[in-house]
């Protein structure tokens, strides 16, 4: 099984950088994807429904912002547009679609980098989350939770994180956060799995020469329930190409789908 998550920051925008042509010649089971900033009527191009899959799109309210989608092979048993929290489900950030006894979720978490408003319905969305994800994890189902998370775990998790210690997305609030969600170990790092090294990121800022000079942030994440770590194969991040200021997170596992 060969899933790939990324924020696209524009949908549209992505196509038109050939995001599409490169998902035709990947062969994932399954594609996650964030920061749509488009609603279903505004795809009318088919390149937007590829016809090997089933495609599900849940938009914000608000037009030209957020929103997550999951494309995939096989016809889910379910899909659940949102988590059941309305100021979140109305910015589009969760979307869930169910096979047999796993559970795939595309995510897209508020980032805070805005203001102190805006960080603080990110610290309020952590604050139902933890206990949400505990919730979730009781259900002993096999999970997979792809999505831009918008915080950097560790020092490793960034370029220049002595000058980031204080900034949304390396916080030690969301630091500690990611902590204890791990060490639960109900829920795995699924990258850190398969790769421990340093300058492995999936987010560059558009400022100065983050992307040429790989001064990145790893902020997109495959978080898996504790059940399936023995079968992750491999992971990589593609960089190859750009179709967007994150670069797609690629994962096969040995998990039949």
């Amino acid at each position: 099984m060969r899933i790939i998550t990324l924020n696209t920051n524009g949908i549209r925008a992505a196509e038109r950088k050939g995001l599409f042509s490169w998902l035709a010649t990947q062969n994932a089971d399954v594609i996650c994807l964030q920061e749509l900033k488009a609603h279903p009527d505004q795809l009318v191009n088919p390149t937007f429904w590829p016809p090997n899959y089933h495609c599900f799109y849940h938009p914000a309210q608000k037009k030209g912002y957020s929103g997550v989608a999951i494309f995939t092979t096989r016809a889910p048993n379910k899909v659940s547009y949102g988590i059941g929290w309305e100021d979140i489900d109305q910015e589009g950030r969760f979307i869930e679609a169910e096979f047999g006894n796993i559970s795939l979720i595309s995510i897209y978490l508020p980032s805070g980098s805005s203001g102190e408003a805006r960080q603080a319905v990110k610290f309020n969305f952590l604050e139902r989350f933890e206990p949400y994800l505990k919730q979730r994890a009781q259900q002993k189902r096999d999970m997979i939770i792809c999505g831009d998370w918008n915080i950097a775990h560790r020092e490793i998790d960034l370029k220049n994180w002595r000058g980031n210690l204080h900034k949304p997305g390396f916080l030690p609030e969301e630091r500690a956060w990611l902590d204890r969600l791990f060490e639960t170990g109900q829920w795995l790092d699924a990258f850190r799995i398969i790769d421990p090294s340093a300058g492995q990121y999936t987010w560059w800022s558009s400022r100065g020469q983050a992307w040429a000079n790989n001064a990145g942030w790893r902020i997109d994440y495959q978080i898996i329930s504790a059940s399936l770590i023995n079968t992750i194969k491999s992971a990589s991040i593609f960089k190859t190409a750009r179709f967007s200021d994150h670069a797609p997170l690629i994962i096969d596992y040995d998990y039949p789908f």
